[in-house]
């Protein structure tokens, strides 16, 4: 770990006396502001409390107050013994567009390295059938793939593909591209929309070996069945990630229909 980085003697609280928030939180926003803007690098070692006190000149508990806030947000992490760090970024992916992982990560400039493990046919389970609308026992081609970001394992993709089409991927360069870039350009597949369902599990022996973890640890996982522009099924996923080093972010949007509607019934009380 990088020793403390310094801070400029004048550490005033942002927008402190104009500000109507407790002290924390005046503090939580300060540090929080000097992590995002890298004063306070990755994986360096943040002032004590002791110092952070005198540095905004407030008791410990109000700046244990503010440091215990940005460890929820999980923007810093403590080493017993050792003291407080700040998180390394987590990479994220937007799941309001149907992208692959490398098509989204190398927008952001990420490097993005794949580990075939296995490329096989088998034989479709019932959950994987039902969800490629084919017969139980049909053969389907099965993909086993690490994706490393940064040269780092992130996530373990296993994936499932109709026989007729997982053939048409054997000699694709899968080591480098997305399954979905492949379908679409190399096979003309042109890919409609994707249901997706997100959860949390242990990770297992197999999770444990791909993705470096502890047994046990939490991971996210990511069901996904992927449409053609038809509306076919044409391929099922589980993406398994590391929560440590990955996020799945959406925008919700309030539905128009429902202000108007309350809206509406507070006008006829």
């Amino acid at each position: 770990m990088s020793k403390t980085t310094p801070v400029p003697a004048a550490a005033a609280i942002s927008g402190a006396s104009v500000t109507s928030l407790p002290l924390y939180a005046q503090i939580k926003d300060t540090l929080r502001e000097r992590i995002l803007d890298g004063t306070y690098a990755p994986l360096s070692r943040m002032p004590s409390e002791h110092e952070l006190c005198g540095l905004f000149d407030v008791s410990r508990i109000t700046v244990r107050q503010a440091l215990g806030d940005l460890q929820k947000e999980g923007l810093l992490f403590k080493l017993h013994g050792k003291g407080t760090f700040v998180s390394k970024p987590k990479a994220f992916q937007n799941v309001t567009s149907l992208q692959g992982f490398a098509e989204a990560m190398a927008s952001m400039g990420y490097e993005i390295v794949n580990q075939l493990r296995s490329f096989r046919t088998v034989e479709a389970t019932r959950h994987v059938a039902a969800r490629l609308n084919i017969a139980e026992g049909a053969p389907v081609t099965e993909i086993h793939r690490v994706r490393l970001l940064n040269r780092e394992p992130v996530s373990l993709e296993l994936t499932w593909l109709p026989e007729a089409l997982g053939k048409r991927l054997a000699h694709a360069d899968l080591a480098t591209r997305d399954i979905f870039l492949i379908l679409e350009n190399d096979c003309g597949v042109p890919l409609g929309h994707a249901d997706v369902s997100i959860d949390a599990i242990l990770a297992d022996d197999d999770i444990v070996e791909a993705l470096r973890v502890e047994e046990g640890s939490p991971v996210l996982r990511i069901e996904r069945l992927t449409h053609d522009a038809s509306g076919r099924p044409v391929d099922f996923e589980y993406l398994y990630f590391r929560g440590d080093a990955f996020q799945y972010r959406l925008r919700v949007d309030r539905e128009k229909d429902l202000q108007k509607g309350t809206r509406n019934a507070t006008e006829a009380r």
